[in-house]
């Protein structure tokens, strides 16, 4: 096996039992950017001599035995929505041209503190601002969408030319590209991962986190990243927590809940089959299935555009009137709808959004977790604008991804993806977890102990 096929967890404990150098590491992740980028697209930049110095000073730290932590040498993309200082944070947007970050973001600064070493900034849809990332491709078919926004971060973990990666998640932007090419995406809830220095699409929607191989990667990703800054105002403050799942895969006492309503409607049949397969297989582990009612769901997409648009277009007002032919088309026209929403629209939605957070608190006390499908279908290809459902149904491609990860943004709830298998065509699936807030630890302790059932997933195949 290569390094840079190798899970965190895997090359942390190589590293630290010297069995591997963070230089080998480094090469052999910035020699596989080299062979997928021509054809996938995951990077804006590549920091490659920058990231090699890293590692020689990480192999020397190494020797010295003053490693930092699992994240030592580990090398890692970050969607370019994060502030890396002196580099550009481009958004994928040419509005954007000629910027460089004055200091680190915090989650960069965090990352860089325990180790890990930067090996380029990944592409996401223009400011997060969609679900397809159009210049990345798909990592295990390159006719078929990226997913996003963090489209980039997904494809360059599901392709081993990043170890981890992060992203950021308005409306599903880690779960539904991690779920299209076939990886782990783990959105926090709101305020436990601290947003400073992060671009904003929507502030009251926005998270950031870890893209990785396995949930144990995610886990020990997020371990890095909590911790209270008081510059971004929705932080929170929390315990110091190990999220490291224990390999024990006894699920006993842990109540699932199966959604009666709206997360299995307008789903491709083979992504249900595959998700309901692996609830199954968490039953089979000792976890108890409870159906649940899911509430207020005809106000979900309401709520989620109520909220986004006329926040994302109040963030972009100076820009969208000076350079407005910066942007793309579907950019701009979305910030351009977001200034003839009304106070009113934008109130009901707030409302909205509190009565749903008590109600999902409520159906949140008979189970500990929900299982869904992360999203309706798996990758459709290119410039693909909309799909039918089999009762007629016409669905423009972004409501569809938005719409089973959305519910989570709105009430601020953690949600992991755990990859469930593929399609009949080879398209990877992905099944959602959705916990309490804080519960971070149940999430992953869940999708771990799934994860020990299925064999060793491969890199994608770049075809």
């Amino acid at each position: 096996m290569r390094p840079c096929e190798m899970s965190l967890a895997a090359a942390a404990d190589a590293i630290h039992a010297g069995e591997l150098s963070p230089v080998e590491l480094v090469d052999s992740v910035l020699d596989r950017i080299e062979q997928v980028e021509p054809h996938l697209h995951a990077y804006v930049t590549v920091t490659a001599e920058q990231a090699r110095r890293s590692a020689r000073e990480a192999a020397d730290a190494a020797a010295a035995d003053r490693l930092l932590g699992p994240l030592h040498g580990i090398p890692m993309g970050l969607k370019d929505m994060i502030d890396v200082a002196g580099a550009a944070t481009t958004a994928s947007s040419r509005v954007r041209a000629g910027h460089r970050a004055a200091a680190d973001s915090t989650v960069a600064a965090r990352l860089r503190a325990a180790g890990a070493i930067l090996v380029g900034k990944t592409h996401t849809h223009e400011f997060a601002y969609g679900l397809t990332t159009p210049q990345t491709r798909n990592a295990w078919r390159r006719d078929r969408v990226a997913g996003g926004s963090s489209g980039g971060s997904a494809v360059a973990v599901a392709a081993g030319a990043a170890v981890f990666a992060l992203g950021t998640d308005t409306g599903g932007s880690i779960r539904v590209p991690a779920a299209l090419n076939g990886v782990v995406g783990l959105k926090p809830t709101y305020g436990l991962v601290p947003r400073h220095g992060v671009t904003s699409l929507s502030w009251s929607l926005d998270h950031v986190g870890p893209i990785t191989r396995t949930v144990e990667d995610a886990a020990l990703v997020l371990s890095a990243l909590t911790g209270h800054d008081p510059r971004d105002p929705a932080s929170v403050a929390v315990p110091v927590t190990d999220y490291r799942p224990s390999a024990d895969t006894d699920l006993a006492g842990v109540r699932v809940g199966i959604p009666r309503n709206y997360y299995f409607e307008r789903v491709e049949p083979g992504v249900e089959t595959a998700v309901r397969n692996a609830i199954g297989r968490l039953g089979t582990l000792g976890a108890r299935l409870v159906d649940v009612e899911i509430p207020m769901t005809r106000y979900v997409q309401a709520t989620q555009w109520g909220l986004m648009v006329p926040e994302a277009a109040a963030y972009h007002e100076e820009t969208l009137r000076t350079v407005p032919d910066r942007y793309q088309d579907d950019v701009r026209i979305l910030l351009e709808a977001g200034e003839l929403m009304s106070t009113g629209d934008y109130l009901r939605a707030q409302r909205s959004r509190t009565l749903m957070r008590q109600e999902w608190a409520r159906m949140l006390e008979k189970v500990d977790v929900i299982a869904a499908p992360t999203a309706p279908m798996t990758a459709v290809r290119a410039g693909e604008e909309s799909s039918t459902w089999p009762d007629g149904t016409i669905e423009g491609v972004s409501d569809a991804y938005v719409r089973l990860s959305s519910p989570a943004n709105i009430t601020g709830a953690p949600s992991l993806t755990v990859p469930v298998g593929h399609d009949a065509t080879g398209l990877p699936i992905g099944m959602q977890l959705l916990g309490r807030p804080f519960g971070e630890s149940m999430l992953l302790r869940v999708g771990h102990a799934y994860e020990q059932t299925r064999p060793a997933r491969a890199l994608a195949p770049v075809g």
